[in-house]
């Protein structure tokens, strides 16, 4: 569970905000319910299960509106390159360890 916090509400009042629900669950146990609601959406017929055909074509549709961003590809284009720079660096010095994400700069 996470830790509360105190907001304010418009009638100046505090109030603890924590996870409830599904939310203030262990990940295990989260899981666990999701799992068995699966197992009975396909049990009664109501889960859809991609073909490859249609799996191909969503990827293909998003794809295409992510590429459509030319500035969010060159920054995605820049960070794999500054990545696998970083990673070459860190097996020549003899470290271990895939490291993928630094803070920005």
């Amino acid at each position: 569970m996470t830790t509360p916090t105190r907001t304010e509400t418009p009638d100046r009042t505090t109030r603890t905000n924590r996870n409830r629900g599904f939310a203030a669950m262990d990940l295990s146990k989260q899981r666990e319910i999701a799992s068995k609601g699966g197992k009975a959406a396909h049990a009664q017929g109501r889960a859809h299960e991609f073909t490859a055909d249609e799996a191909r074509a969503a990827g293909r549709k998003g794809g295409e509106s992510v590429s459509r961003n030319r500035e969010h590809m060159a920054a995605i284009g820049r960070e794999g390159g500054l990545a696998r720079v970083r990673n070459r660096n860190l097996k020549a010095a003899g470290t271990t360890g895939d490291v993928t994400r630094t803070p920005a700069e």
